[in-house]
């Protein structure tokens, strides 16, 4: 074949897919910068929100409102805060709930995703279409309250856990990932005389650390971030969770829950320097637990998602 022929030949071959192409400077710049933006709109509130809790009452008066540039550290209002009343029980009562509620929830849904994983077990196909039926139809909220109501569990701690308990998505995912477990690891345990619960105690769980990981901090962040159903289901403020509370300081013309009203008042502490500090506190769970999670989310999350 002629060096023309060849010539020719690549001329007429197709162009490679943009996708394929090495990226260009021009690409690169506007991809760090359109990042860079991305960075700064979550990263810059928040950087606001830290500065202004930690900043005294004076500099919040005279900039008139959030502090962007720091001017003086203080803790007096994380001090405050925490040295009693309704903030620190409230810390109490969301992190009891969410740790209680978070074991509870992954109990449920582990042992039905694992049920419905299994083709042979009784009636899981009618079971999983109407567990998928609720994620498309809901009763509502009053019915729902009625029920809470009636079982009793109104100004108890168990109405911030058991309506909210299930999550059929992450039912969905679970059981996607334990089909893609292989089941010849699974046949051979039963072969050796182990029971259901034995294989998803030692094989089934084991393999899905990363899908398990994942889930749990869902629920944790559900719990911890809930508000709706304590202002619905309780009327008593001391049994408030961190987020009611936070509401209540933040609204207008709320009364102080956390009896530094007075303190406020006599320009001791800041009201809005108060507000940004419980908001960092209300943020530091998820914040420290987000990072120790996040290299499960590609195995856990998406080859869950793939599978299905």
């Amino acid at each position: 074949m002629s060096l023309n022929t060849q010539l020719v030949r690549s001329l007429k071959a197709p162009a490679r897919p943009v996708w394929e192409e090495p990226p260009s400077k021009v690409g690169i710049t506007a991809k760090s910068g359109f990042l860079a933006l991305c960075c700064l709109g979550v990263l810059g509130p928040l950087w606001i929100v830290i500065v202004t809790s930690l900043s005294p009452k004076p500099v919040i008066d005279r900039v008139g409102g959030l502090v962007v540039i720091p001017q003086g550290i203080t803790f007096v209002n994380y001090t405050e805060l925490l040295s009693g009343g309704q903030v620190s029980r409230a810390i109490m009562v969301s992190v009891g709930v969410t740790l209680t509620g978070t074991v509870f929830s992954m109990a449920v849904s582990v042992l039905a995703a694992y049920g419905l994983s299994r083709p042979g077990s009784l009636g899981h196909r009618l079971f999983l279409v109407i567990m998928m039926a609720t994620m498309f139809f809901g009763a509502g909220l009053i019915p729902t309250y009625l029920l809470v109501q009636s079982l009793g569990l109104t100004d108890t701690y168990l109405s911030l856990i058991l309506p909210s308990a299930v999550s059929v998505f992450n039912i969905l995912v679970l059981r996607a990932f334990f089909m893609g477990i292989s089941p010849e690891l699974t046949e051979s345990a039963r072969i050796d005389g182990a029971g259901d619960l034995r294989i998803l105690l030692t094989i089934i769980m084991p393999l899905s650390r990363a899908v398990l990981a994942v889930i749990s901090l869902f629920y944790a962040v559900g719990y911890w971030s809930a508000w709706f159903n304590a202002s619905i289901y309780l009327s008593d403020q001391d049994m408030m969770p961190l987020q009611n509370v936070l509401i209540q300081l933040v609204q207008k013309n709320t009364a102080n829950p956390t009896g530094l009203q007075q303190a406020v008042r006599t320009g001791q502490l800041s009201a809005l320097g108060l507000q940004m500090a419980v908001m960092v506190l209300a943020l530091i769970p998820v914040a420290v637990a987000s990072p120790f999670v996040q290299r499960h989310f590609k195995k856990g999350m998406l080859t869950g998602a793939v599978k299905g």
